[in-house]
């Protein structure tokens, strides 16, 4: 039998809310209460209270936050969130979570991510809120996350760059793919972009058919509504094997079948397909979409189809988890009408991201742990491209100097 989490987001959903609803779903409220000390986010406290929203009894939990700096920036919450103790997967995850942020304002703003940053006290409220929900999922034994539709709210919404309609456009972006819905009439604002990335990076899509509940809980929003419960409900369920797309399929890497996270040994799929009629520019915008949506790797390989026609074989290594889904994007977007998916054993070399500055620029470079002990690294080359034409020295030059920088001892 499979654990799940099914999000019931009726009257939308946010970091808060959701911590909430775990709560009382059983997860330790010391748990949380500590979880600022363990982040580094010193002077913050925890508030956990029963409240009632047309009712309904849910728990409302509430940060008290001392004074912030004025922002943060997504590289210097990664490296709040690298310095905890939280498992492996539960650091990816939310680095996933506050990636898509990042993206997803970059774009609507038409800015670089490094630009990027959360202002004051919410950045502090959006770090608690994925860690806290991510990692507290993974305390309650949940394996699988399902959300059903998500209620949006109407109106408009006053933002730090003026009157934005509901849903924020960063909101709206991040909830690309999901089922939502309008209103209801007069709610306003009911999905944060906090709330809207958990769904991104954890939901698998829709609900089972069935399931068996074995506990649930409601988690309060801060708005009060008249006659309306303004609460999501999470519910923590068993799942029957036969409605699992595989049997062992698992949200977190630690808890896989055959996986060891110490040895970087773990049991992944592969998602195969042929295609031979697609052009292809195309063909590479739904590889960068398979990407984008969680595949580990996407390899474009030429082969050689029926009746002699040139291809090209698409394979997408994932997590048993993201299986599914990425196989609805294959099937979806390109024009394959099959996919073969084959279990994988991969051993993979402990991997982190630093930043490093360059000419007064943010460059991230990847650090490879190797099994004689040294390492090696490799600076991103988009952010070598960027650097290059902003400073306009040479991409070597810029490639050279971020090497050199990632030698230097990493704080913390």
């Amino acid at each position: 039998m499979t654990r799940a989490a099914i999000f019931d987001p009726f009257s939308g959903i946010a970091g808060d809310m959701t911590l909430g609803a775990l709560i009382q779903c059983g997860l330790d409220p010391d748990w949380l209460r500590a979880l600022p000390a363990r982040l580094g986010l010193d002077g913050v406290g925890v508030e956990i209270r029963d409240v009632v929203r047309a009712d309904i009894r849910c728990a409302k939990v509430d940060f008290t936050i001392p004074p912030q700096p004025h922002g943060r920036h997504v590289h210097q919450i990664r490296k709040i969130v690298e310095a905890t103790d939280a498992p492996r997967d539960v650091k990816d995850r939310a680095d996933r979570a506050f990636t898509a942020i990042g993206t997803a304002e970059a774009e609507i703003h038409g800015v670089t991510i490094e630009k990027v940053h959360l202002h004051e006290v919410g950045a502090v409220d959006a770090i608690l809120d994925v860690v806290g929900s991510i990692w507290g999922l993974q305390q309650l034994g949940v394996e699988e996350v399902y959300c059903g539709p998500i209620a949006l709210g109407d109106g408009t919404v006053k933002a730090a760059h003026g009157v934005l309609p509901v849903p924020a456009p960063a909101t709206l972006k991040l909830l690309e793919g999901h089922r939502v819905k309008p209103g209801p009439e007069g709610s306003g604002e009911l999905v944060t972009p906090t709330g809207a990335a958990l769904v991104r990076v954890l939901s698998r899509g829709a609900p089972p058919a069935e399931y068996t509940p074995l506990r649930s809980g409601f988690g309060a929003g801060t708005k009060e509504f008249t006659g309306r419960a303004n609460a999501l409900r999470v519910v923590i369920a068993e799942l029957a094997p036969e409605q699992n797309a595989k049997k062992g399929q698992t949200l977190f890497r630690e808890l896989e079948i055959g996986s060891d996270p110490n040895s970087g040994i773990s049991d992944l799929l592969e998602i195969v397909c042929d295609i031979d009629d697609m052009s292809p520019e195309y063909l590479a915008a739904v590889a960068e979409r398979l990407r984008e949506a969680g595949a580990l790797e996407v390899v474009s390989l030429p082969a050689t189809t029926k009746r002699g026609r040139a291809g090209t074989r698409l394979e997408a290594l994932c997590r048993p988890a993201d299986a599914a889904r990425l196989e609805e994007i294959l099937l979806v977007e390109s024009t394959t009408i099959g996919v073969r998916e084959r279990e994988v054993r991969r051993r993979a070399l402990e991997r982190n991201v630093i930043h490093v500055t360059v000419l007064d620029h943010d460059i991230a470079v990847k650090r490879v742990s190797l099994p004689n002990g040294g390492f090696r690294a490799k600076p991103e080359f988009a952010d070598v491209e960027r650097v290059a034409l902003a400073t306009g020295r040479p991409m070597q030059d810029i490639f050279r100097l971020a090497l050199v920088e990632s030698e230097r001892p990493v704080e913390g």
